[in-house]
């Protein structure tokens, strides 16, 4: 019996969004200062926000996951398979017109 594997993917779209804030960027922001405040510290005055680190926050479109296996053999067709199982399950939306694999596992037989 010929190996499996799982392929999972996700439709990427023209509106996806994807983006890296520093953490100190968002905390020196006005906005955000003021609202952090209100939430937390509601009513208490001379309060200033700093952070240890330089953390990144990553802002994503949150995307479903979807998943169909295929031979071991179609490896190097993966993409296209994703593709042509997104268009066979209707996945491809308005400004949607293509797939990012997410996640490749073999299967155990």
């Amino acid at each position: 019996m010929e190996g499996l594997i799982e392929v999972s993917y996700t439709v990427m779209c023209k509106n996806d969004v994807s983006a890296e804030v520093k953490l100190s960027e968002l905390l020196d922001n006005e906005k955000v200062a003021k609202a952090i405040k209100s939430e937390f510290a509601k009513g208490l005055r001379n309060l200033t926000l700093s952070g240890k680190e330089n953390t990144e926050i990553y802002i994503k479109t949150q995307k479903e996951v979807f998943a169909f296996t295929a031979s071991k053999n179609d490896f190097a067709d993966l993409l296209e398979l994703a593709e042509e199982d997104a268009r066979k399950h209707k996945r491809f939306k308005k400004e949607c017109d293509g797939v990012e694999l997410v996640n490749i596992v073999t299967i155990e037989s």
